[in-house]
């Protein structure tokens, strides 16, 4: 009789050994001869070696599944204990899977374009109103890059725009004050990463979610980066993020060029930063519209409403000026 431990390192247990142990104690089940004691990712397994190989072979193929998937359940189980593939969606285009094991993908052609220029430029704009995707779907495409361990990290910034208050005067240390402007990404982490990985990964440096602030003076190398609310950074700002890619790192930049926080004279980074950069290789700038809004159908009426209210507002503010010259 042997002993070995196998460490699960990747996934989350609760999702591996089912509620309230129902994955284990089937897996148990079809192991009689083994004693498997399991505590926190750690399995001890003592038992005849012959047992012992392939039972550590299926539960790596296990891991595999429920790293990928999200979920594990006892027709997964039987399935690849008997060297069978188990049923999945078979979609090409899905991304990720959430954290109850449904597929994420792009859900609209400009979602793909924006998918298709991650897998080949190390750089991506994508520039888009409020509800069409870019976000979520930049965070799933980092995601997926983590896992499949494409990069080492995963980095998301914000530019912290003070709209009507001042954080000085905000109650709480500073990360009590810098999160609600993070809140978004921490909401799309959720959705893809079980709640103890993503604590894990976070207490690590793993994932870091942080204030643009905090790029000053960093290399980011083997890391997906993502920059979100960029029509929000000033022009010293974004050339500041640019400029800090390293090796084996891919960086994704969001915007919505409808929502610009900054006072009226303050010329938006990303505004610029796609006027400066459009002749050059190597990255690619995706525009998303009113189409790709996938929120409430509401969602898009409104953006419709305020798109008219901004045309209306320019066409009377061009009429006053050149009635002004005129007279």
């Amino acid at each position: 009789m042997i002993e070995k431990l196998i460490v699960l390192e990747d996934i989350d247990p609760v999702i591996f050994y089912g509620v309230n142990n129902t994955n284990l104690e089937f897996i148990k089940s079809l192991y009689p001869k083994l004693r498997i004691i399991a505590r926190g990712n750690v399995m001890k397994i003592l038992g005849d070696e012959q047992d012992m190989v392939s039972f550590e072979e299926n539960i790596y193929e296990l891991e595999k599944f429920c790293l990928k998937y999200n979920r594990l359940d006892e027709a997964t189980i039987i399935d690849i204990f008997r060297g069978n593939k188990p049923l999945v969606d078979k979609h090409d285009n899905i991304i990720v899977y959430s954290v109850t094991g449904k597929p994420i993908s792009a859900r609209s052609e400009n979602q793909q374009k924006l998918v298709d220029g991650f897998k080949k430029n190390d750089l991506v704009f994508a520039i888009g109103p409020a509800g069409s995707g870019k976000t979520y779907t930049a965070i799933a495409l980092a995601v997926q890059a983590l896992k499949s361990k494409e990069v080492k990290k995963i980095i998301l910034s914000r530019p912290a725009v003070e709209a009507g208050e001042k954080l000085g005067f905000l109650p709480g240390d500073m990360k009590e004050k810098i999160d609600p402007y993070l809140q978004p990404l921490y909401d799309a982490l959720q959705d893809m990463i079980p709640a103890s990985k993503l604590k894990e990964y976070m207490e690590l440096n793993i994932i870091q979610i942080a204030p643009l602030a905090f790029m000053r003076g960093r290399t980011l190398n083997d890391a997906v980066v993502i920059l979100d609310e960029a029509q929000n950074t000033t022009t010293q700002q974004i050339k500041m993020f640019l400029t800090r890619m390293g090796m084996n790192s891919k960086m994704i930049v969001t915007g919505d060029m409808t929502q610009i926080d900054l006072p009226p004279r303050q010329t938006s980074g990303l505004v610029q930063a796609l006027r400066i950069l459009k002749n050059v290789k190597g990255l690619a700038v995706i525009r998303l519209t009113k189409k790709d809004i996938v929120r409430h159908k509401l969602v898009e009426r409104i953006v419709e409403a305020y798109d008219e209210f901004d045309k209306e507002q320019r066409i009377r503010r061009d009429k006053n000026i050149k009635e002004n010259k005129q007279s």
